[in-house]
């Protein structure tokens, strides 16, 4: 394989996107990983932190169309795939798409919309196409959807169903920078600005050469092993009511293999499973209403920290 490609192609999309977030470097290779394995992003993180800004950059980064759209509760289904209306220049219905026909979208405050409004993304995540009045219409790759919630306020009239939340492949979280790069953002000129002035730095047929060829990074028996632990470990532990999914153990396996891609790797270490599977495995679990005072992150780390590492057979 041609890994000087892959690790070339996460230089490039990091350190264009790191102009704009300072000190997310991990953050970004997380993104990076998802939409390299056609996933989606769930972020919840607290206001302003930089949400659209990374989704800004990243879009121009990698030369793709952007669009945000705000959920409320009155957004309509139609308000995201678009509708059939009657053109009387023409004399006839043409199709108007909506926002949802681009590269990369930004669903801010996704569980602000009603369920009927939250459904019409599925098809879209799941499929790769949309479907108004019988017409299917197949969307453009490359293709990531980025939703947010905020944690602080409350969850919202209409919270995401445990069924939907698994549809997405990561859920990240951008937090506070440190003192000295908070000092250094605002001290700097605009970020729109900066935003910008960003180039392409990728194209379209190296995002589809990565997109295509990272799973064929092959994961040893001892690996694949090692991820079903950890993914059969949450389904045992009791405080747990659900644990992961078959569609979270394939994320697992599959972020692995774009891991080790992007580092330069044609195999899979323990290492780049523990990397991602925090990310990959959290927002799949439900913990138990008798369970107070521990959260399942933590719940999640001592499993993955009890986990067995397979080692190297030196012989």
């Amino acid at each position: 394989m041609e890994m000087n490609r892959f690790t070339e192609y996460r230089h490039n999309v990091l350190e264009n996107c790191s102009k704009v977030i300072i000190g997310k470097d991990d953050t970004i290779f997380l993104v990076l990983i998802c939409f390299v394995c056609s996933g989606h992003v769930l972020l919840e993180d607290i206001p302003g932190t930089g949400k659209t800004m990374l989704l800004r950059s990243f879009a121009k980064t990698i030369g793709g169309d952007f669009k945000r759209i705000q959920f409320t509760p009155d957004l309509l289904p139609s308000d995201l795939t678009g509708i059939n209306f009657y053109n009387q220049k023409i004399g006839d219905f043409q199709f108007r798409p909506g926002p949802l026909f681009t590269h990369i979208v930004l669903a801010d405050e996704i569980n602000r919309a009603t369920p009927r409004t939250q459904s019409s993304l599925l098809e879209a995540m799941e499929e790769r196409q949309i479907t108004v009045d019988g017409q299917t219409t197949s969307l453009e790759e490359p293709f990531m959807v980025m939703a947010s919630q905020n944690p602080l306020e409350s969850y919202g009239t209409f919270p995401l169903p445990e069924a939907q939340i698994d549809r997405f492949f990561m859920r990240l979280s951008l937090g506070y920078m440190t003192r000295e790069q908070e000092l250094s953002v605002i001290s700097r000129r605009s970020v729109l600005d900066i935003v910008d002035s960003l180039e392409q730095t990728v194209s379209f047929d190296e995002t589809a050469f990565v997109r295509e060829h990272y799973s064929d990074v092959p994961v040893s028996a001892d690996v694949s092993g090692y991820i079903m632990d950890i993914v059969e470990a949450t389904r045992n532990e009791s405080r747990f009511v659900n644990g992961a999914s078959t569609r979270g153990a394939i994320a697992l396996y599959k972020a692995s293999q774009a891991c080790a891609a992007l580092n330069g790797r044609d195999y899979v270490i323990p290492e780049d499973v523990r990397f991602v599977a925090p990310h990959i495995l959290a927002h799949r679990l439900s913990i138990g209403s008798t369970t107070k005072n521990v959260s399942y992150t933590d719940i999640l780390t001592k499993i993955i920290d009890r986990a067995v590492v397979p080692l190297e057979d030196m012989e």
